[in-house]
């Protein structure tokens, strides 16, 4: 058995891996990273191959997860096959296979780290301590101070797991992780886009739509960007023309991404629901004359491609990022499918990598991330992809105004969008009167189909860059807008379907619709008269944990509404904040006014300072900056009280909320500095 920690030293249960040897499986790795059925093996590897079961493939780099022959002794099935694949010298690796002990979850491993020392680290103390343990810098990472891309000696093998955990136990070190890779799945206006307008299919009138003619009265997207991360992208499809800007493959690391396997069909058909521009007879996207950046990303679940590939959308002018794909999801139809109880903690290198899009990008008022929900019937809560907090969570309605059947549910959802449907008889689930979404298709013989285009594209994976666009017309009449200002505007923009079924809360979320299905014209209409708050480019940003009365800390991002994300809503009970990129000789100070402990503030940087019973609430903060920058930034906060939809805002120490000792909770907060000439 082997533990991988993320979140650091004190990686809380949701955060940890434990993985154990499978007796069955085994993966095989091709020289050249082609796949099995291209290269040129051994008749005696062809033999045994043929004698196992694929289970999962990793096809960018040439892997094959496969099961062996059940008999009553899988475990030297499996070593005999391994002596007889290592043999033949068209295969680079054959070895053994690790799980999720909890979920049985296939994860493989390479012999990568991804360290991060604290901020405070001399770079000279880094290398120090790599050395010692013989790992060699592959690259240094931009998305987060003294973060590095590690690898060890080839061999190392399963002693990755042991060196990790010797290198997190360094008071140096902050994170540490080996590169694990799990299998990444898909979260799979013409007449028949009933999705966009009211329309007749079939002799069906279809009136289930977002209200895109609404927003298409003030913006159709132009002059933003949106980042389609995918299986790559025909970027010569004509619906594309002209609006292709900084293209990359994240997996192959060259700014070509365009398909590059037989099955790289998923990426074209998601780009045309977010931005086709709508030819004659063709398709629009929800955002037609949105910029499309096409970045193919092939690589498995935590791999640090996957980190790069949020890093080049961010520094590369992308405004909204779209990702349909997460861990694999249980079968929708089975309720018993154990996969539906797996929890899929976020790594360490992709969390900072999407905060660093989600702070930096847009010159510092953040890029905004959407995720598809996922497609099996199943809680999105566990699937630390979906549920952290800054991203929105998109789930897929029919075109009757109900859940698609197969749509993952949960708190975190916080808006649908149409998508393609089944019926199901044991769910008393009726069929759907479409086929699904028209969209752009990979050209070609290649393509779902010949033509170019496909008309029944579904799944969240559909849903996720429909509402992607729709964030881009909003964002083309309010630039300014920040990621937590957008969650804002969509939660007060949707229209609430199925009320019977729905299960709305007093707050007006239901872990089935989120806040129900977007309406387009609202949401540009809403982000029009919003008074956006700029957070124009510092390099200095606060950062750290705000602790809540459930669900314990969650991480504090410069200009992110904290705690908004949540339903039913928490209370606020303690922060424990640094200010980062700051001149020498400056520190954060913080006030707080709790229900039992009064007034406190803190002595040092990082210092908890707040309640310590759940029972206990928080009524009003005050931050201020001591030193140089000080002199140079004023420090704005903002937070949500209870029963209040407006935030209060203060700066420069001003209380936020009250310091009395009695009055409302505060269930959210918000940070961001300004220059002080601005």
């Amino acid at each position: 058995m082997y533990k991988v920690r993320f979140g650091g030293k004190k990686g809380k249960k949701g955060q940890t891996l434990q993985l154990e040897e499978s007796p069955d499986l085994l993966v095989v790795r091709t020289k050249g990273n082609r796949q099995l059925e291209e290269a040129s093996l051994k008749r005696e590897s062809l033999e045994v191959l043929k004698e196992t079961q694929e289970i999962a493939a990793f096809p960018e780099a040439g892997v094959s997860v496969r099961r062996v022959s059940a008999d009553d002794n899988p475990v030297a099935k499996r070593d005999e096959a391994r002596a007889i694949l290592k043999q033949d010298e068209n295969i680079r690796f054959a070895g053994r296979v690790f799980q999720d002990a909890e979920s049985g979850n296939v994860v493989l491993y390479t012999e990568n780290f991804f360290v991060k020392f604290h901020d405070n680290v001399p770079p000279e103390t880094c290398q120090v301590l790599l050395d010692r343990y013989r790992l060699s810098v592959k690259s240094q990472l931009p998305f987060a101070p003294n973060a590095y891309f590690v690898q060890a000696a080839e061999g190392t093998g399963t002693k990755v797991f042991e060196i990790a955990e010797q290198l997190l136990a360094e008071k140096e070190v902050e994170y540490c992780h080996p590169e694990l890779v799990q299998e990444r799945r898909f979260k799979g206006a013409h007449p028949l886009q009933w999705h966009l307008v009211q329309t007749s299919v079939n002799g069906n009138l279809i009136n289930q739509h977002v209200n895109i003619e609404g927003a298409w009265r003030h913006t159709r997207g132009k002059g933003i960007t949106i980042a389609i991360l995918d299986d790559g992208l025909d970027t010569s499809h004509p619906e594309f023309a002209g609006r292709i800007v900084h293209p990359y493959d994240a997996t192959l690391n060259i700014t070509d991404p365009s398909p590059k396997l037989p099955d790289d069909n998923h990426g074209t058909a998601c780009a045309g629901v977010a931005c086709a521009t709508g030819l004659p007879n063709g398709a629009s996207g929800s955002a037609p004359e949105a910029n499309l950046m096409p970045i193919r990303l092939r690589s498995g679940l935590g791999s640090m491609a996957e980190a790069n590939a949020f890093v080049w959308a961010a520094d590369h002018g992308a405004d909204v990022i779209s990702c349909s794909w997460g861990p694999s999801d249980g079968d929708w139809w089975n309720p018993m499918d154990p996969l539906h109880n797996r929890v899929t903690p976020l790594p360490d290198s992709t969390r900072l990598a999407m905060e660093y899009a989600l702070t930096k990008g847009r010159n510092g008022k953040g890029c905004v991330i959407l995720f598809a929900a996922g497609n099996g019937n199943e809680s999105a809560d566990n699937d630390g992809y979906v549920s952290f907090p800054p991203v929105i969570t998109v789930g897929a309605c029919n075109d009757t105004g109900k859940r698609c059947v197969y749509s993952d549910f949960g708190k975190c959802l916080w808006v649908c969008f149409p998508s393609a449907d089944y019926g199901w008889r044991p769910f008393q689930h009726p069929a759907p009167l479409t086929e699904g979404l028209r969209t752009t298709d990979r050209q070609g013989p290649a393509g779902y189909t010949p033509d170019g285009y496909v008309n029944s594209f579904g799944g969240t994976s559909a849903a996720c860059p429909g509402m992607a666009g729709v964030v881009a017309l909003m964002l083309a009449v309010n630039p300014q807008l920040t990621p937590s200002q957008v969650k804002d505007i969509i939660r007060r923009s949707c229209t609430r379907i199925d009320e019977a079924g729905g299960e709305y809360d007093t707050n007006g979320h239901s872990i089935y619709y989120g806040y129900g299905r977007i309406n387009a014209g609202l949401a540009v209409e809403n982000a029009r008269k919003a008074a956006a708050i700029t957070h124009p480019v510092t390099g200095v940003r606060v950062e750290g944990v705000a602790r809540f009365h459930t669900g314990g800390e969650v991480p504090f991002l410069s200009g992110v509404m904290v705690g908004e994300t949540f339903m039913p809503s928490r209370r606020l009970l303690g922060l424990r904040l640094q200010l980062r990129g700051a001149p020498t000789g400056s520190r954060l100070r913080y006030r707080i006014n709790g229900s039992s402990v009064g007034i406190r503030e803190n002595a040092r940087e990082g210092e908890y300072v707040g309640e310590a019973s759940v029972s206990r609430r928080l009524l009003g903060v005050a931050l201020w900056l001591e030193g140089p920058a000080a002199q140079q930034y004023d420090l704005h906060y903002a937070v949500r009280l209870q029963g209040r939809k407006t935030p209060v805002q203060a700066k420069n120490g001003a209380w936020a909320g009250t310091d009395a000792p009695t009055g409302r909770s505060i269930e959210a907060l918000q940070v961001w500095l300004t220059p002080k000439s601005a």
